[in-house]
């Protein structure tokens, strides 16, 4: 599926929420929902290429895996809780939206202390002792 796929699949279940929603809003919701499902399965192997790149970036640079693979989770987390954000507020829940993006952020920075305790370590080695 093309970028012209996605976006005419989600202009029709754009107009089908507007027409929707004031008539039956949880199916107007599901249609929204399944959309979006439809158009994250359709990109699943476009980021499956990107996190490859991104891998094989990472062992020309010789980045220890560890750090790549940490990359990768925040970047996947990122993405996660932005499309759970998104459908929440969709649903009109924007205080559980608010939730998921801490949630997120929460997340991230779990998986970003080692990464920073070893740029801190670094730093700190190259300091003269006193």
């Amino acid at each position: 599926m093309d970028i012209l796929q996605i976006a005419i699949l989600g202009i029709i279940a754009s107009i089908l929420y507007i027409i929707l929603k004031d008539i039956n809003k949880s199916f107007a919701f599901i249609i929204i929902l399944v959309t979006g499902i439809i158009i994250f399965l359709a990109i699943i192997k476009q980021i499956s290429i990107i996190f490859e790149m991104i891998q094989t970036l990472g062992q020309k640079a010789n980045i220890e895996g560890l750090y790549m693979e940490t990359i990768l989770k925040i970047i996947g987390i990122s993405y996660i809780a932005e499309l759970g954000a998104n459908l929440t507020k969709d649903a009109g829940l924007s205080s559980v939206a608010k939730y998921i993006e801490l949630s997120g952020k929460i997340f991230i920075l779990l998986l970003a202390v080692p990464i920073i305790t070893a740029v801190i370590e670094a730093i700190v080695s190259f300091l003269p002792s006193i």
